[in-house]
């Protein structure tokens, strides 16, 4: 084949591929899909959206799938979110802030010195928007030190968890710390648990070392706390601040692997895990850690990244679907009964957290032994095909898929191809070879 034939076919596979992709970006559905059955626990749904480029913000979406209400601060993520009554919504937001913004200490980090982070726990007046109470603190960066969850305690302090500083605290409402817990002191090499479970060391003052995401205060006063890259759910009493009770061990990730947001069903010992790196939405008892109850999507649509899960006292689970921009809610035999789906992204992109207002996190809702168990695990070729789809969508927009991520490389090797036909033909015209 001579070089004005190669040249030809590279040209022609590029239209077509180009072509292709322009035909697919108008047909492919990219309008919100909504699903609202008779069966979905009742109330609106309040979503702390994460966001792939700081444009987080909370959304309230009605059963229909309507914008009822919405929140927003300029370059943020937003996570943890919780309606403290009908006035007010709390929330776990981060901003990232530029250098000049910036006191110094929060700049010396060489890899990362163009911002830092403005870590804010906010209560926010949802008629006017206001914010009516804040703790905020600085950090180093956005990645890996945002302020992940927050939770309004009965005695009206809230619980915090310091994701960047691997703590764990509570404010009052003068912003007084009243309880601070440190991962330092307990997970390290040489105390209890690492001697008991081990688990990874930390690295350097920058490392992701925890990625601590979320905190419940128990019935008996105890804090659960969600060590993320442990792959363990940890007990802490705030007497003795020691580590009472484990769920999980790390590196097992048969029981557990980078989980988000457990819910504790104290009335039946177990809890509800968003198994984020597993795809899965897990139920273990706590005392023997046994799997009792699992969901892993659809078969044509499994989940991708679950960060949130929820058993609400009809017996139903609210999950948010992160990578999927999903937030769906599935009966006992693992039915959607609602879901609002995002595939353009454009409302929930990346979604963190989900809840029902007026349900929350409730103590004495149906276990799941009451429910089944749906949807065989996918297999590791296509968890991994999903995987590279996911985090694609941190580049290319949303409603693209594998089949396009495909087109764009292919269009990319063909511009290649053209490129080194170039190189080629002007080096035969310098050297005046055929």
């Amino acid at each position: 084949m001579n070089q004005r034939t190669r040249v030809t076919v590279a040209a022609v596979v590029i239209a077509l591929l180009i072509a292709s992709l322009g035909v697919q970006a108008v047909v492919i559905e990219r309008e919100h899909r909504v699903v609202n059955d008779d069966g979905r626990y009742p109330g609106n749904t309040l979503v702390g959206v994460h966001s792939y480029d700081e444009t987080g913000r909370i959304v309230e979406l009605t059963p229909d799938g309507e914008v009822a209400w919405e929140w927003s601060v300029p370059e943020s993520r937003v996570f943890g979110v919780e309606q403290l009554d009908e006035e007010t919504v709390l929330a776990a937001v981060a901003v990232k802030r530029l250098a000049e913004d910036c006191d110094e200490e929060y700049l010396e980090y060489e890899e990362k010195d163009g911002h830092c982070v403005r870590n804010r726990v906010v209560e926010i007046d949802k008629e006017s928007g206001e914010v009516v109470w804040e703790y905020d603190w600085y950090d180093e960066f956005i990645a890996w030190h945002e302020v992940h969850d927050v939770e309004r305690l009965e005695n009206g302090e809230t619980a915090i968890v310091d994701m960047g500083n691997d703590r764990a605290f509570t404010v009052d409402r003068d912003g007084e710390i009243t309880w601070e817990w440190h991962a330092e002191d307990h997970l390290t090499p040489g105390t209890p648990f690492y001697e008991e479970y081990g688990g990874p060391e930390r690295e350097g003052e920058h490392d992701d070392w925890t990625h601590m995401n979320d905190i419940d205060r128990l019935e008996n006063g105890n804090f659960q706390l969600s060590i993320r890259n442990f792959d363990v759910i940890i007990e802490v009493d705030p007497e003795t601040d020691e580590v009472v009770d484990v769920v999980g061990e790390p590196g097992n990730h048969d029981v557990l692997d980078k989980q988000h947001n457990p819910h504790r069903i104290e009335d039946q010992g177990t809890m509800v895990v968003a198994d984020s790196e597993n795809g899965r939405i897990v139920e273990l008892d706590v005392e023997s850690e046994e799997r009792i109850w699992r969901y892993t999507g659809p078969a044509t649509d499994p989940l991708q990244w679950p960060r949130d899960a929820d058993r609400l006292p009809n017996g139903n689970t609210l999950i948010t679907d992160s990578r999927n921009n999903r937030v769906l809610e599935v009966d006992p035999d693992g039915e959607i009964v609602w879901q609002f789906g995002d595939p353009d992204g454009t409302v929930i992109p990346l979604a963190y957290e989900a809840d029902r207002i007026g349900a929350g996190e409730q103590s004495d809702v149906p276990p799941g032994s009451e429910l089944t168990a749906v949807e065989d695990e996918p297999g590791a070729i296509t968890a991994t095909i999903r995987e590279w789809e996911a985090m694609a969508q941190y580049v290319f927009p949303t409603w693209m898929h594998l089949p396009q991520i495909l087109h764009v490389v292919g269009i990319a090797f063909g511009v290649l191809w053209l490129c080194a036909e170039g190189v080629v033909f002007g080096w035969r015209r310098l050297t005046g070879s055929r």
